[in-house]
This record gives structure tokens, C-alpha cells and sequence, in this order.
């Protein structure tokens, strides 16, 4: 049975740890945005032993290309990418203090494991739903990488982003489960 939960960013262990495949979540504070040739650039700076844009500790990832703004509005349509194009950054991203990630698809083995390892979490958004999440989304500032235009890294405040959990720090597998209950139906 899955339950409903607030949480607000920067997420710690205990956080990562009270949740569970299937469990809805209502998102609060500061994440930020980031594609696979934003992924890259972070690998690089880590490589170089450079400082990275911000703070990975605790931060939580939103896998978007943002539409622009309308007038009046902090963003456009922020619709979730399909993950799998991080899976090679990802684990050393959450290895370094990364706590979560949202997208949609599935992710890699090496992705779950790093999940389970270092305590992090990864969040489904429901794709096709750009401008409803997009109503979840406060202010948005662009803090790295201005020249890949939609996929720079951007700064969100966000207030009760709609967020389902699909892979937790145990191990859980919300597709992989569906799957095998479908499987099981009669």
C-alpha cells in the first residue's frame, strides 16, 4: 500500500530511508536541473578536482529540459527526460552526496546498486505532464552551462512536486514489480 509523504530538500538518510517503492511524494525546496551534457561537464569538474556549480549534499536532480517561460511564469512545460541517458554519470554523482534523482524510465543495474549503497532515491515523474508540473515550480534561475540552453543547470524552488518513488535505498523496483504482478494476474 503506498502512502503519501512530504518532504522538503535537502534530503538526508532518514529520509531516503522512510521511503518505499510506490510511495507518492509531495516535494518542497530546491532541486536542480540537469541532461546528460550538464552530467558530463559535473564528471569533468569532479575529474579536474574542480568545485561543482552547487552542493551536491543532499541535492536532488530533475532530469528536464525546461520549456521558456510564458510571461508571467518562473518556467515553461518541465517535463521529466528519460533517465537512462544519465545512467553512466549517476553513480558517481550520488556516490559523491547526490540523495536523489527525477525522471522517468528505468535505470541500470550499476544505478540501483549505487542507490542501495550510498542511501539515495530515485523519483518517477509522470511524463506527459510538463505544464501540471510546471505549476509545482516556484522560481527558476539558471546557475551553470547558459550555452546548452535548455539543458543548463538551473536552480528550482519547488512547493509539492508531484513525485512517485521507483527505485529505493532497498533494493525495490517499481517497474520490475509491476512486471511481476502483471505477470501474476489472471
Amino acid at each position: 500500500m503506498s502512502r503519501e509523504i512530504k518532504l522538503q530538500t535537502p534530503l538526508t538518510d532518514a529520509d531516503v530511508e522512510s521511503l518505499r517503492i510506490g510511495d507518492r511524494v509531495l516535494l518542497s525546496g530546491i532541486i536542480y536541473t540537469a541532461r546528460d551534457a550538464a552530467h558530463k561537464r559535473l564528471i569533468n569538474l569532479m575529474d579536474a578536482g574542480s568545485p561543482l556549480p552547487f552542493d551536491l549534499k543532499g541535492a536532488v536532480i530533475y532530469y528536464v529540459g525546461p520549456a521558456p517561460a510564458p510571461p508571467g511564469k518562473p518556467i515553461g512545460s518541465a517535463g521529466p527526460t528519460t533517465s537512462y541517458r544519465m545512467d553512466p554519470f549517476a553513480p558517481r554523482l550520488i556516490a559523491a552526496g547526490l540523495k536523489g534523482m527525477i525522471g522517468k524510465g528505468s535505470r541500470s543495474q550499476e544505478v540501483i546498486e549505487a542507490v542501495k549503497r550510498y542511501k539515495a532515491i530515485y523519483f518517477g515523474a509522470i511524463g506527459g505532464a510538463g505544464a501540471l508540473i510546471a505549476k509545482s515550480i516556484v522560481s527558476s534561475e539558471i546557475i551553470a552551462y547558459e550555452d546548452l540552453g535548455p539543458e543548463a543547470i538551473r536552480r528550482l524552488e519547488v512547493r509539492n512536486l508531484p513525485l512517485f518513488i521507483i527505485n529505493d535505498t532497498f533494493g525495490g523496483d517499481l517497474y520490475q514489480e509491476g512486471m511481476e504482478q502483471y505477470a501474476q494476474a489472471p
